[in-house]
């Protein structure tokens, strides 16, 4: 299914979905980080929400 913009929190979280301002806004703020250092480590290390929150030193995502 495709995301739907009038949801306001991440349609996949165990993905992190560039091309999507509303995503991009989500990750930003649920990673405390800004969207370059969001883009740059989704870049370092592809679009696993586990993966960049390790990266970044967030630890694992929570429900």
């Amino acid at each position: 299914m495709a995301d739907n913009p009038e949801i306001r929190g991440a349609q996949d979280r165990s993905r992190i979905n560039l091309h999507q301002d509303h995503e991009v806004r989500y990750w930003t703020k649920a990673l405390g980080v800004t969207e370059d250092q969001l883009r740059a480590t989704v870049a370092r290390v592809g679009s696993s929400a586990e993966k960049v929150r390790a990266e970044l030193g967030k630890g694992h995502a929570s429900g």
